[in-house]
């Protein structure tokens, strides 16, 4: 089965679920109000291949106070489109399970095809999707002085078809934190950290660190810009590190309406 890529930019930097007064902004305990909609369109690469480009969009919806319903898909090219791939595409929900004042939780699941289509794939080819489950929590606390941490466990596991529970799955483990500092109404600086491992081949390849630090500009309290940029390094078995060449780079456009 071959390696399921949930660690690229854009699965770093999505928007996760807000401060005291709900404003979209890049910060990980986000979440629309009931009956509001967000979108939030990610344009980058990761650190493997610099030649290539994704586009990633997330699109939500707040059903009640506490739940909301999350699509998301991305589509990329390499080399100015020698190739190009219409990769993960995902439906998932988001329960805010914990909102003591300052202290926020959420759980969260997902099903996910990646990839949907590609140059090396025909639309659904049952040799090369997989077929992907996801469950985790995240939870944090939002201070009163502009600053928030969150952390993250998720755990993934995918097969080559949907009901298919058998060992040849890949299960994956996602451990992570998350920070935003807000510098005044408009200006605030992110950073976060997640190690992705795949836990049915702990001894050969650990896992993967992967970090991001990034600006975010509010337009007004529906709209933002981010710049981001992120480094990944391998953790390689026999307890050795390998720094991956090259900045992963990623700009980014959200709205609440």
């Amino acid at each position: 089965m071959k390696k399921l890529a949930l660690t690229s930019l854009f699965a770093v930097f999505a928007v996760s679920g807000a401060h005291a007064a709900n404003i979209i902004d890049g910060n990980p305990l986000y979440r629309p109000d009931q009956g509001r909609f967000y979108s939030v369109t990610t344009v980058g690469s990761n650190t493997e291949n610099t030649k290539t480009v994704a586009l990633n969009e997330e699109f939500a919806y707040g059903i009640t106070k506490n739940l909301a319903v999350v699509l998301a898909t991305n589509v990329s090219q390499t080399d100015w489109f020698d190739t190009a791939d219409w990769g993960m595409t995902s439906f998932g929900l988001n329960y805010r399970a914990i909102d003591m004042g300052n202290w926020k939780g959420d759980l969260f699941g997902a099903y996910s095809v990646t990839p949907v289509w590609g140059d090396h794939a025909s639309f659904l080819d049952e040799d090369n999707t997989d077929y992907v489950w996801t469950l985790g929590a995240r939870a944090g606390y939002v201070s009163d002085n502009g600053w928030t941490v969150a952390g993250h466990i998720a755990f993934d596991y995918a097969n080559t078809e949907s009901f298919n529970w058998d060992d040849e799955g890949l299960h994956q483990l996602r451990l992570g934190l998350d920070g935003q500092v807000l510098l005044s109404s408009e200006w605030n600086l992110v950073a976060g950290v997640e190690y992705t491992t795949n836990t049915d081949n702990w001894d050969d390849k650990p896992g993967v660190w992967t970090g991001k630090v990034g600006v975010n500009y509010n337009i007004d309290e529906t709209k933002f810009v981010g710049a981001y940029v992120g480094k990944e390094m391998s953790h390689e078995a026999e307890g050795k590190w390998k720094v991956q060449d090259g900045f992963a780079f990623g700009a980014k456009f959200g709205i609440d309406f």
